[in-house]
């Protein structure tokens, strides 16, 4: 603390102030450009993977969508088919009664 007070008596406040306000910029752009620029670098790297993934993911979804309108047309079309050879063996019984 007497160092500051030795400071400010001998130099004056503005130029104690001008030293004080240089250090925390100084310690300010250290801390970002050690800590924060890695951190970031790192987050874009994770978040370009997660996009990446969220992609894929999406064309997953949109392959399995089109496998199950695949499944659900053939089951659609066998539903139809059985109804229709269930007509037939009506017809088929109709006609043999008919007969007789």
């Amino acid at each position: 603390m007497e160092n500051i007070v030795k400071i400010i008596a001998e130099f004056g406040f503005p130029v104690a102030m001008a030293l004080g306000m240089g250090y925390f910029i100084y310690y300010t752009w250290k801390f970002i450009t050690d800590e924060v620029k890695p951190s970031l670098g790192r987050m874009f790297a994770s978040s370009i993977k997660l996009t990446d993934q969220l992609r894929m993911l999406d064309q997953d979804m949109i392959r399995l969508q089109q496998k199950i309108n695949v499944v659900l047309e053939y089951r659609e079309r066998q539903q139809f088919l059985e109804e229709q050879q269930e007509e037939d063996e009506l017809e088929k019984l109709k006609s043999e009664t008919r007969k007789d």
